[in-house]
């Protein structure tokens, strides 16, 4: 019987079908109590939308830019570390799902596919996501890789200097390489579309960094290597560097504080992502929803604001642009369509998306989502003290 695909959820029942626990797991989960992780989606539902009769609702268009490049809406995929054990090959297809769409696709340094494999199997370029990290020969070697695929901006992450204890990681044994005990053992071989596609390809290490990495050329080097590479020392100075180095679009993901907001508009770079990690590092933290206007007031139009973290639908991506944001990148709602369905879950997940994108903006009265702004809210100010110079309070 085959299952008729609606919404998001929908694409997050089948894929908690089909992968592997401990796969499913390391995307559908927080750090500590995952409070932070569930707000990020639940705080979306205080914002209420104006409904608007009588209005001309024909030829619309949700055509944008993000950092000046156009999309076919401002939606991007986000980058999702081992994207490739969602299903085979996952940050290809995934690339080729956003290629199709219209839409930017982000690869993260934690990839299973490398740079070069998305470059040589896609036909648009892609934007490449870098962490920081002590080896920086390994990060300047990264960079003139990206560089060398034609990588159209890179997303420079700042929340993950540390890692956050992520319960179920641990629980599950997700390791590098992952833990095959009896349980996962058979747990993955009651997945057998998953590891049939698995058989199927020779991309199943992270191929950004094994056979690049000093020291590692195989996935038992690999662990050793990544718990002492994230740089605790990350600073401002860093980002003015790599910003230097790479020359091109450049995107500072994990600003949550409006001064943090002021550093990344003073830094010179293109934009900024409003973004908690998706509730994966400060457990307790704000949602990204409701850090976005704080941040918005902060920076002005000094640097171009987007936000992730919770957006499981159009109307959370109106409800984002209409609070202030430029563009919002879309994680958990793609990867539960890739383990669900494979490149056509991603192409499922980016169609529902666009069509309530499409159809919350024509009930609200617009025809363009240019128009969007804080008119379409009912409340235009759904968190007052989160804004700039004052003191940010925990949401009841």
């Amino acid at each position: 019987m085959t299952q008729t695909i609606t919404c998001i959820e929908d694409l997050r029942v089948l894929a908690k079908r089909r992968v592997p626990r401990m796969f499913y797991d390391y995307a559908d989960s927080g750090a500590w109590t995952e409070g932070t992780y569930r707000a990020n989606e639940s705080d979306f539902q205080r914002i209420k939308l104006r409904q608007r009769v009588a209005v001309d609702m024909t030829n619309r268009t949700l055509a944008s830019t993000m950092v000046g490049l156009p999309v076919a809406m401002p939606v991007a995929l986000a980058p999702v570390g081992m994207t490739g054990m969602q299903h085979a090959d996952g940050e290809i297809l995934a690339a080729r799902a956003a290629s199709k769409a219209g839409v930017p696709f982000t690869l993260s340094t934690m990839s299973i596919c490398s740079i070069e494999d998305v470059a040589e199997n896609t036909d648009k370029p892609f934007w490449f996501q870098l962490y920081v990290m002590r080896d920086r020969d390994f990060m300047s070697r990264l960079l003139k890789r990206a560089k060398a695929a034609q990588c159209s901006a890179l997303v420079l992450t700042l929340d993950l200097q540390i890692l956050a204890q992520r319960h179920k990681d641990l629980k599950n044994g997700l390791t590098a390489p992952p833990r095959l005990t009896l349980p996962n053992l058979i747990d993955i071989g009651m997945k057998p579309r998953w590891w049939t596609a698995m058989l199927g390809t020779k991309r199943r290490m992270f191929g950004n960094i094994v056979g690049h990495a000093k020291g590692v050329g195989d996935m038992t080097a690999l662990g050793s290597w990544t718990a002492e590479q994230f740089d605790p020392t990350l600073s401002w100075d860093d980002v003015k560097r790599i910003k230097d180095e790479w020359g091109g679009k450049l995107i500072l993901k994990g600003i949550l504080d409006p001064e943090d907001a002021e550093m990344a508009a003073r830094s010179g770079a293109d934009a900024l992502i409003v973004s908690n990690h998706g509730g994966r590092q400060l457990d307790g933290a704000i949602s990204s929803i409701a850090a976005l206007p704080g941040i918005v007031d902060a920076v002005g139009d000094r640097i171009e604001v987007h936000m992730d973290g919770g957006i499981r639908s159009g109307q959370d991506v109106i409800k984002a642009i209409a609070l202030g944001a430029k563009g919002v990148y879309i994680g958990r709602a793609f990867t539960y369509g890739l383990g669900a369905m494979g490149e056509a879950g991603v192409t499922k997940s980016l169609e529902i998306i666009r069509k309530e994108l499409d159809l919350t903006m024509a009930l609200c009265g617009l025809r363009d989502i240019q128009q969007v702004d804080g008119n379409i809210l009912v409340d235009r100010d759904p968190w007052p003290s989160n804004r700039a110079g004052t003191r940010v309070s925990a949401i009841g």
